[in-house]
C-alpha cells in the first residue's frame, strides 16, 4: 500500500515536471518566435517601404524625362501672334481711354495709352498658334485671335524669326478654330495630332503658350481635369459662343495662351488652348484635337472650312424651357422662328425644307444620339460631310417618326 502511494506521487511529480517543463519550452519559444517575427516583419516593412519609394522615385523620373522630351519636341512649332492696328481713328473718336480690344475670350491683352499725336499701326494683342503644315506655313489658332478683319497678324516663331503679313485662311464658324498662312522658304517644324477620343481623366499634359502676351513658349503641366464640358466663353470682338465637347485641364492656361496647342507626354497635339474660368483657378479649357484636325485638314484640302448644315433655327430643350412651354420631353431641339419676320425657323431650299421639317418640330436624335445640352444640334451636323445622309427622329404634332435627310455644305 506504502509502496503504491510512493509510485503515485512519483506519477504526479513527473507530470507537473512535465508541464511546468512544457511551459517554461513554450514561453521560450513563443518569445523567441515572437522575436524573430518582429525582426523579420520590420526588416520585410523597411524593405517594402523602399521598394515603393524607390518606384516612385523612378515613376517621377520617367514622367519627368517623358515631359522634358516632349516639350523639346513640340516647343519649336509654338509660334506667337501679334495683332497690329491702327488706333488713331479710335483714339481721335473715343477719347485715350477707351481701348477697343479689351479681351478675347477671357484672354486679357494690355492696352496700351495712345499719344495724340500717334497714327501708325500698335500692337494691340497677342495669342499663340502652332504650326501644322511645315513646308506650307500653315497655323492652327483660335478664332477669336485673328476675328478682327482690319487688323494685320504676325507670326514670329519660337527661333525669333518675324513674319509680318500673315493671312488668314478660313475661319471655323462652329467651334473656336482658324487657320492663318505665313510664307516660308524651305520648312518649318511642326506638330502632329493625337487621338483626343482616347484621352482620359488624371492623363498628364502639357499647355505652351505665349504666357501674358511676354513670356513666349511658356510652358505649364497638370492634368485632364474633365471631357465633355459644355461652356459659354464671352469677351472680345466675337461676343459670347456656346463651346461643346471640350476638354477641362488643371495646366495653367493665361492671358496669351489662347491658340496654344495641349500636348501629351508623346509631344502630339490633344487639344487648342481656347478658354479659361474666372471664377476658379487652374480651371482651363481646350478643343479636342479631333476638331482641330478636322478644321486643318478641310482647309488644307478644300482652301476652307467645310461642314455640313440642315438649315433650321432652334432652341435646346431643357427643363426651364420644358417647363414654360408645357412639353412633356426635356431634350431635343426645337424648331423655332427667330426676332423677326425673315428668320425663318426653317430655310427655304434647305436640307430640312427638303425634308418636310416644320415650325415647331422637335429634333430628338440624330444618327441614335440624344440631342441635349451636352450634344447640340449644330455640332451633331456639323460632324458630317456635305452629301451624307442623316437619320433624324423627330416628334412632330406630338407622333414621333424617323425621317432621313441630305445635308449639304454650309455656304
Amino acid at each position: 500500500m506504502e509502496n503504491k502511494e510512493k509510485s503515485s506521487q512519483e506519477v504526479r511529480r513527473i507530470i507537473i515536471g512535465s508541464v511546468v517543463i512544457s511551459l517554461i519550452i513554450g514561453a521560450v519559444s513563443g518569445g523567441l518566435m515572437g522575436f524573430w517575427v518582429a525582426s523579420y516583419g520590420l526588416k520585410y516593412n523597411s524593405l517594402a517601404i523602399d521598394k515603393i519609394e524607390r518606384q516612385i522615385v523612378r515613376n517621377l523620373e520617367v514622367e519627368e524625362s517623358a515631359t522634358i522630351e516632349a516639350v523639346k519636341k513640340a516647343a519649336p512649332a509654338v509660334v506667337s501672334i501679334i495683332i497690329s492696328k491702327d488706333l488713331s481713328g479710335y483714339y481721335n473718336s473715343t477719347g485715350p481711354d477707351i481701348f477697343p480690344f479689351d479681351d478675347f475670350f477671357e484672354f486679357g491683352f494690355p492696352s496700351s495709352h495712345i499719344p495724340e499725336s500717334e497714327n501708325k499701326k500698335r500692337e494691340v494683342g497677342v495669342g499663340t498658334g502652332f504650326i501644322v503644315d511645315g513646308s506650307k506655313g500653315l497655323i492652327l489658332t483660335n478664332r477669336h485671335v485673328v476675328a478682327d478683319s482690319e487688323a494685320e497678324y504676325s507670326v514670329i516663331t519660337s527661333d525669333g524669326r518675324r513674319y509680318d503679313n500673315a493671312e488668314v485662311l478660313a475661319k471655323d464658324e462652329i467651334n473656336d478654330l482658324a487657320m492663318i498662312k505665313i510664307n516660308i522658304e524651305g520648312e518649318l517644324p511642326f506638330l502632329e495630332f493625337n487621338d483626343s477620343d482616347n484621352i482620359q481623366i488624371g492623363q498628364t499634359v502639357i499647355a505652351i503658350g505665349f504666357a501674358l502676351g511676354e513670356f513666349k513658349n511658356t510652358v505649364t503641366k497638370g492634368i485632364i481635369s474633365g471631357v465633355g464640358r459644355s461652356i459659354m466663353a464671352s469677351g472680345g470682338l466675337t461676343g459670347g459662343e456656346s463651346l461643346e465637347d471640350v476638354i477641362q485641364t488643371d495646366a495653367a492656361i493665361n492671358p496669351g495662351n489662347s491658340g496654344g496647342p495641349l500636348i501629351d507626354l508623346s509631344g502630339k497635339v490633344i487639344g487648342v488652348n481656347t478658354a479659361i474660368s474666372e471664377e476658379g483657378q487652374l480651371v482651363g479649357f481646350a478643343i479636342p484635337s479631333n476638331e482641330a484636325k478636322f478644321v486643318f485638314e478641310s482647309v488644307r484640302g478644300e482652301g476652307r472650312v467645310v461642314r455640313a448644315y440642315l438649315g433650321v433655327r432652334y432652341i435646346q430643350i431643357n427643363d426651364a424651357v420644358a417647363e414654360i412651354n408645357n412639353l412633356d420631353i426635356h431634350y431635343g431641339a426645337l424648331i423655332v422662328r427667330g426676332d423677326t419676320r425673315e428668320e425663318l425657323a426653317v430655310m427655304p431650299g434647305s436640307p430640312a425644307d427638303k425634308a418636310g421639317l416644320k415650325e415647331n418640330d422637335i429634333i430628338l436624335e440624330v444618327d441614335g444620339v440624344k440631342i441635349d445640352e451636352d450634344h447640340s444640334l449644330a455640332r451633331a451636323i456639323g460632324r458630317k460631310a456635305p452629301e451624307s445622309e442623316v437619320e433624324l427622329k423627330i416628334l412632330s404634332k406630338g407622333e414621333e417618326k424617323m425621317i432621313k435627310v441630305i445635308l449639304e455644305e454650309r455656304k
